[in-house]
């Protein structure tokens, strides 16, 4: 198991390394870089969503493009809307945050 997950790393490296030979990806021609600085944004606030009790993580969706952090889904009160943006808007890399979750008791 742990050969396994070496090799599918080091695939994943690879292909990385070629795809960054490239100039850009297909979501707007955004560049191989602000691509994976955007995948990470978007996974470090679903950890912290993860992390804080008062949001419920699963239901809360998170996609990030040049910077800008979108939040759809649905919370409980409008106290876990703000706080969910409050999370994202102090994420490292967050640029702006468009909060259309939908407050449903």
């Amino acid at each position: 198991m742990k050969y396994v997950r070496a090799l599918t790393f080091a695939a994943m490296a690879g292909v990385t390394i070629i795809t960054a030979t490239g100039c850009s990806v297909a979501r707007d021609q955004q560049t191989v870089g602000s691509y994976v600085d955007d995948a990470g944004i978007t996974t470090a606030v679903k950890a912290k969503f993860a992390e804080d009790k008062t949001v419920a993580a699963t239901s809360i969706s998170v996609e990030t493009l040049n910077g800008t952090v979108q939040l759809s889904g649905f919370a409980k009160s409008q106290a876990e809307k703000d706080r969910a943006e409050s999370i994202a808007r102090s994420s490292k890399g967050v640029r702006e945050v468009r909060n259309s979750i939908v407050v449903r008791p």
